[in-house]
């Protein structure tokens, strides 16, 4: 029981801590972030120049290819903050069954039982976690199918 309790605070603390946000990770991330906006720019125009190369582009079409890059990019962009209510409108509804299963398992379990598949799911969790960042946190492509060479 005491080790159940101290796991509890020690998970409890270590929670408290990570959720603790100083300037310099602020800094960090947006760093990170406009490095990964150059790359991503780096990797257009490297991807625009390889078209010219292989296709043979006059300028002219060079440039109406990166206006239709830029035309698409915008409306992606506007499509994921028309969609990003409905999203958080979805995590919220989750949100709220999850917080109503728990009232519902901590009516059928003892509060041992409770307290261990408390610490079970933070477990799996944070397993999962892992994985994603292993991953690079991308999905595979659904129906993806390899190009055939004619």
């Amino acid at each position: 029981m005491k080790k159940l309790v101290l796991a509890i605070a020690f998970m409890g603390m270590g929670s408290f801590v990570m959720a603790q946000q100083t300037p310099q990770q602020d800094k960090d991330r947006e760093a990170k972030r406009a490095e990964m906006q150059q790359k991503r720019q780096q990797k257009q125009q490297e991807h625009l120049d390889q078209m010219q190369k292989d296709l043979n582009l006059n300028q002219s079409q060079v440039s109406q290819i990166k206006a239709l890059h830029e035309k698409r990019e915008a409306e992606m962009k506007a499509d994921f903050e028309k969609n990003k209510q409905q999203r958080e409108a979805k995590m919220g509804e989750m949100k709220q069954k999850r917080e109503q299963m728990d009232a519902d398992m901590k009516k059928i379990l003892t509060e041992d039982q409770y307290n261990k598949w408390q610490a079970d799911r933070k477990a799996k969790m944070e397993k999962r976690k892992g994985e994603m960042k292993g991953k690079g946190g991308k999905k595979p492509m659904r129906n993806a199918s390899p190009v055939q060479a004619n």
